[in-house]
């Protein structure tokens, strides 16, 4: 998958249309809570300023169902992003993305200007991947740059169809994913290691499927282990259990078996009562007693994994060890953090994936220690279940 980049074509003095991922959480002020996706875009957006182009910037926030909500407005966002830019470049908003008005600022803009259009979702037509919508948006600039990671698995009008009415390129930030989560993955460096824990084997079944065609070694750890270890006859008392994936999670263990996939579960745990931190804590051996609940990886399996970690020269990682959110319980997955932040340092290319992971890296202050963090939870799940997405397929090919 090699897709062209904005470093590969001459935009000076273009009018770009750029879908931005600006979906950042608000509090019930409407202050911008956690700014990390506004930050993500600004390499794109700097470099197309320095080029002189005029940049009109697209980007979805929240849920509003095709409505207009004004709690849902990108206005902060245009705020925050003129503080970054030092006030150089002014950056304009519009009272919506598309109508006489919106065609009006974009056909006044000058070069080095910002203008960002109000909502994509506050319109049905951009879930619907409504054409003629696509076709608005585009009819506003010459060139369409999609560096979006987070929206690129959806089949949406600003990611699956502007691509068809204009010439594309994928900004830095999607170049990045796809360096990473493309290429690195067609062809790793061995030993290649995946980890992989959350809650459920349910919504980890077709990236573990895809990632033991490729990987030498998967680690499992959270509350997925059980249904594993369960599967394997190993006492797990009241941990969380998806009873209707024990007969596929025999599977998955037998075909690693077949592939000579090294499967790594657990082989001892902290345990607790209950998952809240509030009842004492302490480790068991393989067997969990009954009355008491897996919350964490323990010390033998943290060596364990560790030795795998130190050897690996890929390691992917997406989802947590434990319940981390709890302090007492967040042991593990912080170990596993440092863990991979020091085989970063030593030549191995680390890729984190996914919210909770991305959540506890941050958590360690380690997300600069790390190869690639990726943007996208859901996109980066996709990408690892080895589907093709609509917004990276509608873009030009190299």
């Amino acid at each position: 998958m090699d897709k062209v980049s904005i470093k590969d074509i001459d935009l000076s003095s273009k009018k770009v249309l750029v879908r931005v991922d600006f979906n950042v959480p608000l509090d019930e002020k409407q202050n911008i809570t956690d700014d990390t996706r506004i930050k993500a875009a600004l390499p794109t957006i700097k470099y197309l300023l320095k080029k002189k182009c005029s940049v009109i910037l697209i980007s979805h926030l929240g849920r509003p169902k095709s409505k207009f909500i004004p709690e849902m407005s990108l206005k902060p966002v245009a705020k925050r992003l003129s503080k970054y830019l030092e006030g150089n470049h002014p950056v304009f908003m519009a009272p919506d993305c598309r109508g006489t008005e919106v065609e009006k600022m974009a056909t006044n803009m000058r070069p080095r200007s910002i203008l960002l259009l109000e909502n994509l979702r506050f319109h049905p037509e951009e879930k619907n991947n409504d054409e003629n919508f696509a076709k608005e948006l585009a009819s506003l600039a010459d060139f369409f740059v999609q560096d979006a990671f987070g929206t690129v698995h959806r089949a949406h009008a600003s990611t699956a169809s502007v691509p068809k009415f204009l010439p594309n390129a994928c900004g830095f930030l999607l170049a990045k994913e796809i360096e990473y989560l493309g290429k690195t993955l067609e062809k790793p460096g061995r030993p290649f290691l995946a980890i992989l824990g959350g809650a459920k084997v349910s919504g980890k079944i077709e990236v573990i499927e895809n990632l033991l065609k490729k990987v030498d070694t998967l680690i499992i750890g959270g509350a997925m282990a059980y249904t594993f270890l369960k599967a394997e006859g190993i006492k797990v008392g009241s941990s969380k259990v998806e009873e209707d994936k024990i007969d596929l999670a025999k599977d998955i263990l037998k075909r690693a078996n077949e592939k000579n996939v090294t499967f790594l579960l657990p082989c001892d745990h902290v345990i607790a009562e209950n998952i809240d931190g509030t009842s004492e804590a302490k480790v068991t051996d393989t067997d969990i007693p009954d009355g008491w609940i897996g919350v964490d990886i323990g010390p033998v399996t943290l060596n364990r994994y560790a030795g795998v970690i130190k050897s690996a020269k890929t390691i992917v990682w997406n989802g947590p060890m434990g319940i981390f959110e709890v302090d007492k319980f967040s042991g593990g997955t912080l170990k596993i953090a440092q863990l991979l932040a020091e085989a970063t340092n030593n030549g191995a290319v680390t890729i984190i994936g996914g919210g909770d992971s991305v959540a506890a890296v941050a958590k360690a202050k380690l997300t600069n220690k790390m190869s690639h963090i990726s943007t996208g939870g859901g996109a980066s799940l996709e990408f690892l279940e080895g589907k093709q997405l609509p917004g990276i397929v509608a873009l030009k090919d190299k």
